[in-house]
């Protein structure tokens, strides 16, 4: 449940950064959500390509759904992926 109510919120903060750059908000208030985007971008992106390198070479590879998933979701998605690898 909470990994769930996780995603939503991370929907949301993508849907705001979106907004913001299909309508821009007042000029302070704009600069420091793109850097808080490009900062996101840059961490999930991080975290996508840590996955990715300690993956086993013989295992089956990530397919480029889970790679959009883990991108746009970041940690909460890992969190579900590492709990359905448990199982």
């Amino acid at each position: 449940m909470w990994i769930n109510l996780g995603r939503l919120l991370m929907l949301l903060v993508w849907a705001f950064f979106v907004l913001n750059v299909l309508q821009p908000f007042p000029k302070p208030l704009n600069i420091f959500i793109n850097v808080a985007m490009i900062f996101m971008a840059i961490m999930h992106g991080l975290q996508l390509a840590m996955l990715k390198a300690s993956m086993p070479k013989d295992g089956a590879p990530l397919s480029k759904g889970q790679q959009a998933r883990i991108f746009l979701f970041g940690v909460f998605e890992l969190l579900a992926w590492q709990k359905k690898q448990r199982h």
